[in-house]
Formats: structure tokens, sequence, C-alpha cells
């Protein structure tokens, strides 16, 4: 039934301009804004619709996971744009917030309302 369907997905935040504060600006994704909804223009044609939820509660995992050729540089790139990255007890993570254990090497952080976004590293 729902096979030729263009699924997209969807998370909520408590105030749009802040989100598109963040994601345009800080992270440089294309946004646009229709009927009170912000959509990010993921590279892949992978729209992610962002609602408002004035009660929004951040989930407690990653929502959106960028991978990245070089996540040292990832890193880096957005530190410099204020972004700090999170620190996980029992994950091995380096100074910049890296886990390189039990899978691709990978950096957690969040958006404004909290959310959980990842960089990874995108095997070539």
């Amino acid at each position: 039934m729902l096979t030729d369907s263009k699924a997209f997905s969807g998370f909520a935040v408590p105030e749009l301009e802040a989100a598109r504060a963040f994601y345009a600006d800080t992270l440089g994704i294309e946004t646009t804004e229709e009927n009170g909804l912000l959509t990010l223009h993921l590279a892949g044609d992978r729209p992610t619709l962002i609602y408002p939820k004035p009660d929004h509660q951040p989930a407690n995992f990653t929502i959106l996971n960028f991978p990245v050729g070089n996540i040292e540089s990832a890193v880096d790139a957005l530190t410099s744009r204020g972004v700090e990255f999170l620190r996980y007890e029992g994950f091995d993570q380096d100074s910049r917030g890296i886990a390189r254990a039990g899978g691709p090497p990978i950096a957690w952080f969040t958006d404004p309302a909290g959310n959980i976004l990842s960089v990874l590293e995108a095997s070539a």
C-alpha cells in the first residue's frame, strides 16, 4: 500500500525560529518555511519536517546523523561555529568528543531544543 509513497521524517522543537537559525545559519542546511512548519532540505533529496510543539521534550537518542568524509574536520568546523559536543559516560571519546570504538567514528551534539544529532565518518 505505501511502497510508492515518498515518506519523510519529522521532529518537534519548541520554537521554529531558533531551529531555523541553528539549522540554516550554524549548520548551513537549506531550509524553507510553509504553513508554520520548517523543512530541512537534506542532501539526497531527504526533506525533514520540523514542527512546533510548545511542550516538546527532546528524545534521548540521536534523531539525525550526518555522514562526513573527515570527522576531525567536521567537528573542528562545527566547534568554530559554536557547536558544543556531548560527552557520554562509558564511551571512550577523545578531547574533541569523538568516539571511535564499536562502529564508525562519531560525535554527538544538540540543537537548541535539545534534540541529539551526530556527525559520523562515512566509509570511502
